[in-house]
């Protein structure tokens, strides 16, 4: 199967719907996946979530629905799915920067979002040596930092080594590191977790349920050949991925000076 192939495919059926409620279930089994693992995919290689094109696909598209054939706004809203009018015009003036009756009278504030298409190459790989292991149920301590995936590079490390300092002596080295999202899909706000096994007064108490893991060894615990692995997996590996993604927190294991990178699949 080329990825690229079945995503455009994708971007079809989101076209030829996008006046319709569209089921992720349904573009999740045109990738052969789940949604999880769908909507990971498709927000890595378009920088956008799957959420956020669609809402602006029907928002380009209501724009010349609005000024080409003179429809209602509150017909519009109702066929793009929008609740009411107000919503939809909230929504409406944030993307065009008008609100849907200025634009109506005046098309100068026109702006389009142009439907995806993805080069049907055949993606290459570079050959990922990896275990499947299963952990229990994981019960860790630990502290947060907010962050994004613009700042992640320099706030993980750093936050790392301040809590390495502040506990090292009294409860040895860190063991886990996490990163944890309100909604992946929907908010670039997350945390970065530095996490024990052990109780520590003062640290948040982070129940992980038990999983089967994919697990890629890193010969080093240094930030960038971590950050380098990841890099890879989400940008090659995920491309022709034959497990799915569960919808649980990828970890850092590090012990005996080295990391594995864990990522949670379905049984």
């Amino acid at each position: 199967m080329n990825i690229y192939h079945s995503l455009n495919l994708v971007l079809d059926y989101i076209e030829e719907h996008l006046d319709e409620k569209i089921d992720y279930k349904v573009l999740a089994g045109m990738l052969l996946t789940n949604e999880y693992t769908m909507q990971r995919l498709f927000s890595l290689l378009t920088n956008m979530t799957l959420t956020e094109y669609i809402r602006n696909r029907r928002l380009s598209q209501a724009g010349y629905d609005l000024t080409e054939r003179n429809e209602k706004i509150v017909d519009v809203a109702i066929k793009y799915q929008y609740e009411n009018a107000t919503s939809f015009s909230r929504a409406f003036e944030k993307f065009y920067g008008i609100k849907p009756s200025e634009l109506k009278k005046n098309t100068s504030g026109f702006k389009e979002f142009p439907k995806l298409f993805f080069e049907e190459v055949e993606p290459t790989f570079e050959p990922f040596q990896y275990d499947i292991i299963h952990l229990p149920e994981l019960t860790l301590y630990g502290k947060a930092k907010k962050t994004t995936k613009e700042t992640i590079q320099e706030d993980a490390p750093k936050f790392f080594k301040e809590m390495e300092q502040k506990y090292l002596d009294t409860y040895g080295p860190v063991q886990f590191g996490m990163v944890s999202y309100e909604d992946r899909f929907e908010s670039d706000n997350f945390k970065y977790w530095v996490l024990y096994e052990k109780e520590i007064p003062g640290l948040q108490k982070y129940v992980i349920p038990a999983s089967r893991y994919l697990s890629f060894h890193i010969s080093s615990q240094s930030s960038s050949s971590i950050q380098k692995l990841s890099r890879s997996f989400y940008t090659q590996f995920m491309l022709g991925c034959k497990y799915k993604i569960r919808e649980l927190p990828e970890l850092e294991y590090y012990h005996d000076d080295v990391t594995d990178f864990l990522v949670p699949i379905e049984d």
